[in-house]
């Protein structure tokens, strides 16, 4: 069985080697100055260590009472499909208990995954992105 250290400061974590994590998972480029300000401003971070490298990361944004927003969860091809990323959420719900409510983004296709934790498609969610119209090409947003 493999065994995985949590450490949960984003201080303690190299951002490039979360950058390149970001980038093979495969969840898109965010430099590691764009990581160093979302997980820093972030009430929840969580990052695992699999031998010393970084094989998983997730946070939450929450406002400490009503709503926590968990978001950027990322784990190394190499380790999907074994639990960790089941664990990384399941931390971060943890985490984030006694909030009134908490909201996550899938990527399409991750619906059944988050379904499988507990989450349930809402209904009233709507967004607005800095490209729409390939957010609209990707899935994630709807023009219907």
């Amino acid at each position: 069985m493999t065994e995985y250290s949590w450490t949960y400061r984003v201080e303690d974590v190299d951002l490039e080697e979360l950058s390149q994590l970001y980038r093979i998972a495969p969840l898109g480029d965010m430099p590691p100055e764009e990581l160093a300000v979302v997980f820093g401003n972030s009430m929840f971070t969580c990052f695992v260590h699999c031998d010393g490298v970084l094989v998983g990361a997730g946070r939450a944004l929450a406002d400490g009472v009503d709503c926590a927003y968990i978001g950027h969860v990322a784990v190394h091809p190499d380790h999907q499909g074994g639990g960790l990323g089941s664990s990384l959420v399941r931390r971060l719900m943890e985490l984030a208990e006694g909030h009134k409510k908490i909201i996550l983004y899938a990527a399409p296709g991750a619906e059944k995954f988050y379904r499988r934790l507990g989450f349930l498609p809402m209904n009233t969610a709507m967004g607005l992105w800095s490209n729409p119209d390939s957010a609209v090409e990707s899935g994630v947003l709807s023009r219907a």
